[in-house]
């Protein structure tokens, strides 16, 4: 993950994991729409799976 994935989840979550597929970016999205920092969670802890 590179600093500037992290930045990016910080000013716009739902754009740091598009590219992690659609059911990322649709669950990073409705988080931010219901609230700033459970988006940026979600981000993050999507971004910090190794799995992905």
């Amino acid at each position: 993950m590179s600093i500037w994935r992290v930045i990016l989840s910080i000013i716009f979550p739902p754009l740091a994991v598009i590219d992690k597929g659609c059911g990322s970016f649709l669950i990073t999205f409705i988080l931010c729409f219901f609230g700033w920092v459970p988006g940026i969670i979600a981000a993050l802890v999507i971004l910090n799976n190794p799995n992905r």
